[in-house]
């Protein structure tokens, strides 16, 4: 792909030592908090992560507009709340394996399955997703992710059991049709969200604006996980005690309409106003 694309000159800039000195900086002071085995130090780390990518992107796009810059500061909080939404952690996983009895092979076909139609969906449906607003996209994404959380939830609660019972058709039936169903949109979430940084990229420092902003949203990938930490310290689930594999999955899913929704109520319309 490289040697096909024709290249296009581009306008050389000198190097921005705020940039390039602070992520310097920046490296050497996590690999120092890392190997200090200092207590609290994923929550240390990601505060400072925040800390310099926020400013670096300040940095960055202090010559726009001061319009643009609202919009690039509400579509970034938007991109990073529905991003930074928790999971359930291993807990679902082992219950699936010790209660329901899934293995290796059949999590081998769900896994390719949701690939594959993934990977269609993503070619059938990206252009009519970049032609609606951002905010609309991301909110209906949302809602179905919601939605189609809820067999899980089901599962834990014996809905297999009942469903088994009436229809014929149990647990393994059910994960595979749900995991056909929201496959999609994981990754279709992915297109606005490329659009949006796509769209606000300043002239000049494209380059610096993209990895910034892929830091980004990493680090709201770090806010869920952090989140995941926090939720299974509350609701503990150990290989073969799930009582409370229930509960943490009522919160996760709670947790995860709740963040992008807010934050698209708060945000979405002043995106659309600048």
């Amino acid at each position: 792909g490289v040697f096909v694309r024709r290249r296009t000159p581009a306008e050389r800039r000198p190097i921005d030592w705020r940039i390039l000195g602070g992520g310097i900086a920046f490296g050497a002071t996590v690999l120092a908090i890392a190997l200090g085995g200092l207590p609290h130090a994923q929550e240390i780390t990601f505060v400072i992560s925040m800390t310099v990518i926020c400013t670096m992107l300040v940095l960055v796009t202090r010559t726009l507009p001061s319009e643009t810059q609202r919009a690039i500061l509400y579509s970034s909080i938007i991109i990073f709340a529905f991003r930074a939404t928790p999971t359930v952690g291993d807990g679902y996983f082992w219950w699936t394996l010790d209660v329901l009895k899934f293995d290796a092979e059949f999590y081998g076909v769900l896994r390719q399955t949701a690939a594959v139609i993934a990977i269609a969906a993503m070619w059938m449906f990206s252009k009519q997703i970049t032609e609606y607003p951002v905010t609309t996209v991301l909110f209906w994404i949302a809602v179905a992710g919601t939605i189609l959380s809820l067999p899980n939830i089901g599962l834990v609660y014996g809905l297999h059991e009942w469903t088994e019972a009436n229809f014929g058709f149990g647990a393994r039936t059910i994960t595979l049709v749900n995991s056909a169903a929201a496959s999609p949109f994981e990754q279709l979430s992915m297109v606005p969200l490329l659009t949006l940084i796509a769209y606000y990229a300043p002239a000049g420092q494209r380059a610096t604006w993209f990895a910034l902003m892929a830091s980004l949203m990493n680090m709201a990938l770090v806010a869920g996980a952090l989140q995941t930490k926090f939720l299974n310290e509350i609701f503990t689930v150990e290989r073969g005690h799930y009582a409370e594999l229930g509960p943490l999955l009522i919160w996760v899913v709670v947790i995860g309409f709740a963040l992008p929704i807010g934050a698209i109520a708060l945000f979405g319309r002043r995106i659309v106003k600048n």
